[in-house]
């Protein structure tokens, strides 16, 4: 009999919580978007992206899994980055399964060597001989796959089998399509049994207001790519129905979802903005579809952009901001 089967040789159901885990820009929020197939987090090209570990829900007929995509752990160097290590410590604190995400196309760096580090004093025992024992799972995922040839993804695997002791080792390539069902199969073959824990339907933890912010942040880092502040933060104030509107005004119809974009300094303003307002009608159009969804009726952005100066190192700034 095998673990996946009951005695009555009905497949058993499973559930619990995966960390996704890795340095900065491995593909952790690409990986969870892929497996769930809608876009949960940001995903871009620009390294510490994710700034909350959200949380993305893959349901199947036999299992359910929570995928937690942690911001990458790093060295802080301001106070957000002291509060984004912070949030992974919270996001790993009560996991069943740990995916380290290693990229096919770079070397195992220090980064990687800081995280295995952080995770053996998380998960794992020392014996004797010098090696660990794991509490949790600890899968291996290499990400990238389609920039190697087949040798170099043999000697890649190799490399990643001799630098942990993984429970096992899966290679992938999100943006491909390739080996995601591999994945998602191993993912659900070291979960726990455990009953369903949210509606099939449901495929996000984050609040409708969390995720439009979180989908404003990312439509202007791809937007204006290099030009953008690192230090941008978006809080979405208010969403508005048009029933719940006691003036008698209607928005022509639709919700209004108010929003502030906010920088650390005057000069960043203008960046943002766009001539011509240009950069916030960009953003405005190309999220109108996604905000109508999450909404659930036609609705209108309108982006406010403010200064909150040094809000990064700023705890009362970080606090107003969410973080």
């Amino acid at each position: 009999m095998t673990d996946n089967e009951s005695v009555q040789g009905e497949e058993v159901y499973r559930s619990g919580f995966v960390a996704v885990v890795g340095r900065p820009n491995v593909g952790k929020s690409t990986l969870i978007n892929a497996l769930i197939g809608k876009q949960i987090a940001i995903a871009s090209s620009r390294p510490e992206t994710t700034r909350k570990a959200i949380r993305g829900i893959l349901t199947t007929d036999h299992a359910q899994l929570v995928l937690v995509d942690t911001p990458g752990i790093h060295r802080p160097r301001t106070l957000l980055g002291q509060r984004l290590n912070d949030i992974v410590d919270e996001s790993l604190s009560d996991v069943d399964v740990v995916a380290f995400l290693l990229p096919g196309d770079q070397q195992i760096g220090p980064g990687d060597k800081r995280i295995l580090s952080r995770l053996r004093t998380d998960f794992a025992t020392k014996r004797e001989d010098g090696t660990y024992k794991w509490r949790v799972p600890l899968i291996a995922i290499v990400t990238k796959i389609d920039t190697l040839s087949r040798d170099q993804l043999v000697s890649k695997l190799i490399e990643i089998n001799e630098f942990a002791d993984f429970a096992d080792i899966v290679p992938v390539s999100a943006l491909k399509d390739d080996n995601l069902h591999e994945v998602r199969n191993v993912l659900i073959d070291h979960t726990p049994e455990g009953p369903q824990m949210y509606p099939d339907d449901q495929i996000s933890e984050e609040r409708p207001e969390d995720t439009i912010a979180e989908l404003i942040r990312g439509a202007f880092l791809e937007t204006l790519d290099d030009e953008l502040p690192h230090s941008l933060a978006v809080v979405v104030d208010s969403i508005d129905y048009p029933e719940d509107n006691e003036t008698g005004a209607t928005y022509d119809g639709k919700a209004l979802v108010s929003v502030s974009v906010y920088v650390e300094r005057d000069s960043q303003k203008p960046i943002i903005i766009g001539k011509g307002a240009s950069n916030l009608t960009a953003v405005k159009k190309k999220l109108r579809t996604p905000v109508n969804r999450i909404v659930g009726c036609k609705a209108r952005l309108d982006l406010h952009v403010k200064v909150a100066k040094g809000w990064q190192s700023d705890p009362k700034q970080l606090e107003k901001l969410g973080f």
